[in-house]
């Protein structure tokens, strides 16, 4: 009887173990899963911070998956602060004038948390509505507290810091309201990808 009670708690045991490994590794958990984000300067890799904001890391990775973010650019590029993408204007020169106003034409809800804007941390570009995010978002060049509940950070850099540097020291000039942050060349995000985490090396 006693090795019967044994050979069920080991067998139970060895179940809770595996599905716990299939939990780890399974793309149905969102932790499992970064992006790549492929840019002509290089590569970058983004970790997401699902338990942070859920709506927001789960409406990147589905405007992602539809190719929604390949051949867009980084737009907006202000040293020392932020580098700025994401919105579907930016695949044609021709719509320069109007870069920075393109989305996916819905919003989203704000999901602030206790994540600060630190060096590498991406977080959603908005207007002065708090919920007016939708694609556009920035990826810190350095910590900028005063946005620190203001806007949705929703993941942060694990791979390319000198990527994001190099994209950081683009040379730019005023865009037409007056901001110097006007790359002067393109910077391309040829492809952003999804996948698993334990994938990328």
């Amino acid at each position: 009887m006693k090795l019967s009670i044994l050979a069920g708690l080991l067998t139970a045991l060895v179940a809770a173990a595996v599905a716990e490994e299939n939990k780890e590794t399974s793309p149905m958990n969102p932790s499992s899963e970064v992006a790549v984000i492929k840019t002509n300067e290089g590569e970058m890799v983004i970790e997401f911070w699902s338990d942070a904001a859920p709506k927001t890391v789960e409406n990147f990775k589905k405007l992602a998956r539809s190719g929604f973010y390949d051949r867009t650019t980084f737009h907006r590029i202000v040293k020392g602060f932020m580098i700025q993408g994401g919105d579907p204007n930016s695949k044609d020169p021709a719509k320069e004038n109007s870069y920075g106003q393109g989305g996916p034409g819905y919003k989203i809800k704000a999901e602030f948390n206790n994540h600060s804007h630190e060096r590498g941390v991406i977080s959603m570009a908005r207007g002065p509505d708090p919920d007016s995010a939708g694609s556009q978002f920035f990826i810190c060049l350095a910590p900028v507290p005063r946005l620190d509940g203001q806007y949705t950070t929703f993941g942060k850099l694990i791979k390319g810091d000198d990527v994001l540097e190099k994209i950081g020291d683009t040379p730019v000039t005023r865009n037409s309201m007056g901001e110097n942050s006007k790359p002067t060349k393109r910077v391309m995000i040829e492809s952003v990808k999804i996948v698993p985490a334990n994938s990328v090396k």
